[in-house]
């Protein structure tokens, strides 16, 4: 099979000759910029500074020569911009805190406070207030919250409608050059659509917006779903509006060339529990998601990838029924999580993308050993007939012993049969 042919036989929930594997084609499925060098330079690939496609949380570029010692088998189709509202063009050299010399987008431009943090800037402008900060001894950004002050009587949904726009003719362009550029891979492709998240928290605080007007707070946006209902959904039908608009304009620029798009990142789940209960979930998220997915499956060949971290067991078959065909990052450390019962209750139905291993202890903190054994194990439980593409789970974070994520890819290679 081809890696596009491997994918959608997992897809469809047959049997590939393999396990599939992704790699980067996701803002959730990829590794710290520190972790693809030190993986470069354990494979023997050519030394050179690595992109940090994805600013925010200072991911890295994975290469085709790195994708295909790894023989991933997908490839990202990536957002027009960054979630600092510049676009991943004209690279220049930068060194960052740790002293790793990267390549970043011309629009990356940062300052240092006088606590040392690396403070970053909505659309690279240094005359805006910073929007973002890596604090001393961080490897990635942290949003700034820039909350005005609330006043209930003048709250306006406009104000955070204002990250949602009709994609113009440059950013039209860039779909279709993009799908141009990856027509020919014998790889699947995985898009990053604009304005289909559904109050993903990470853009709630608008790291990219110069003067962030409405509900920007985590926490205040957290108790509106609960206290302000009318105004998310208010927020959420108008962005779906725009959302279903964008859909359309995407799949004519490249829609041919797509087999996955990434819906949206919002976290249901915590560590051990939920953010809010199932009833909330299908009153106020799943009419949205159910438009955008209805959309996609009625028009296109997609799928579509749902993302959320955490204890979400009570939340898939709500998933399911929303018209999600995937499930990432499957955090298996999480309450109820466990990898069998998620396999043989919902197997059949929704595909799991990721859970491969462990990134809070057995990645970072375990031995090669403990790795491999991991390693294996998921793999036997999760891809019997199909419906499982192999990551890690989550993003594999900085400083995480190189010898480990080494032994990862060993393990993965051996049961391939590679």
């Amino acid at each position: 099979m081809t890696p596009a042919e491997r994918l959608q036989a997992t897809l469809n929930h047959e049997q590939p000759d393999r396990v599939c594997v992704d790699l980067g084609s996701t803002p959730t499925s990829g590794m710290h910029v520190s972790i693809v060098q030190e993986l470069r330079q354990a494979y023997g690939l050519k030394k050179r500074p690595v992109k940090v496609c994805e600013p925010y949380q200072m991911l890295g570029e994975i290469d085709a020569d790195l994708q295909d010692a790894l023989q991933v088998d997908t490839t990202a189709l990536p957002a027009v911009g960054t979630i600092f509202g510049f676009r991943n063009v004209n690279w220049k050299p930068f060194t960052t805190p740790w002293g790793q010399d990267v390549l970043v987008p011309e629009g990356f431009r940062t300052t240092v406070d006088t606590h040392g943090d690396l403070l970053i800037y909505p659309e690279g402008d240094l005359e805006a207030g910073a929007s973002a900060r890596m604090p001393v001894g961080s490897f990635f950004f942290d949003a700034i919250i820039r909350q005005p002050p609330i006043e209930e009587e003048s709250l306006d949904p406009e104000d955070n409608l204002e990250d949602f726009t009709i994609l113009d003719s440059e950013s039209t362009a860039w779909f279709r050059r993009e799908g141009e550029r990856l027509r020919g891979s014998q790889r699947a492709v995985v898009a990053s659509l604009p304005g289909t998240a559904f109050g993903d928290i990470a853009l709630v605080p608008a790291p990219f917006l110069k003067k962030p007007k409405g509900i920007r707070d985590i926490t205040e946006w957290y108790m509106a779903t609960a206290m302000r209902p009318d105004y998310i959904h208010a927020v959420f039908e108008k962005q779906c509006e725009i959302a279903l608009k964008n859909l359309e304009i995407v799949n004519e620029a490249a829609g041919d060339v797509i087999d996955v798009v990434f819906v949206c990142g919002t976290d249901f789940g915590t560590q051990t529990s939920q953010f809010c209960s199932v009833q909330t979930f299908n009153d106020l998220y799943a009419p949205y998601y159910k438009q955008v997915n209805d959309w996609i499956h009625a028009h296109t060949k997609w799928k579509t990838f749902k993302h959320s971290c955490g204890a979400v067991i009570p939340f898939i078959e709500s998933f399911i029924d929303a018209g999600f065909d995937i499930l990432n990052p499957v955090q298996c450390s999480a309450a109820g999580m466990d990898p069998a019962t998620l396999k043989q209750t919902y197997g059949d139905r929704i595909v799991f993308w990721g859970g491969g291993v462990d990134t809070q202890k057995t990645l970072p903190f375990g031995t090669p050993e403990e790795v491999d054994r991991e390693v294996r194990e998921r793999v036997e439980i999760f891809s019997d007939g199909g419906g499982f593409v192999f990551d890690a789970i989550h993003n594999v974070q900085a400083q995480t012993p190189i010898e480990n994520v080494v032994a990862m890819f060993k393990a993965l290679a051996d049961v391939r049969g590679l």
